[in-house]
């Protein structure tokens, strides 16, 4: 890694699909790059009291939806890595919100390592209707997070570390390029 930071991004949100490792190499990209962390549930969780499958069961996954959007909006981050909440692309305003101050990162990983990945859908928290399989959710969040990343990084196949290193080498590439 180099120690060129003249052009490096106040933020880096991670996005994507429950189960493509956002809070685990969040946490690791933190360190490496000397940021804070910030994993947008926990906040959720802290603000509301409550597990996001307690906000689920309580008020419906819309609700969530919401809670999401606004708990994103009331924070201010700065040389921090966040780690967002799978649905967080259902809120322009609040992808705007975070990708005013550095890029979103997709952390792309395909549907059967997801699948893999996630045995605990109904007590995951995760925003989705009861209908809704985790294929469903995947197949209708795929184009989203394309839409709103600014960087696509493959997640799959290799270890955590493998990951992170992609994050800052893309990280790099792009700011490079300024």
């Amino acid at each position: 890694m180099s120690n060129n930071h003249d052009h490096r991004p106040s933020t880096i949100s991670l996005i994507g699909m429950p189960g493509a490792g956002k809070s685990t190499v969040g946490v690791l990209l933190a360190k490496a790059l000397g940021f804070d962390f910030v994993d947008t549930d926990l906040l959720i969780q802290s603000t509301e009291a409550a597990t996001l499958q307690q906000i689920i069961n309580r008020e419906g996954y819309l609700a969530l939806r919401a809670i999401e959007e606004r708990v994103i909006l009331a924070h201010r981050f700065s040389n921090t890595v966040i780690s967002t909440g799978g649905s967080v692309v259902y809120s322009k305003a609040a992808m705007l919100h975070i990708k005013s101050t550095g890029p979103a990162m997709f952390l792309d990983v395909p549907f059967q390592e997801i699948r893999s990945r996630v045995n605990n859908l109904d007590d995951r928290g995760i925003a989705r209707s009861e209908s809704q399989t985790l294929e469903d959710v995947f197949h209708e969040r795929q184009p989203l997070y394309k839409i709103y990343a600014d960087i696509t990084v493959p997640a799959s196949g290799g270890t955590i570390e493998d990951t992170v290193a992609a994050v800052i080498d893309a990280l790099a590439a792009v700011g490079s390029s300024d």
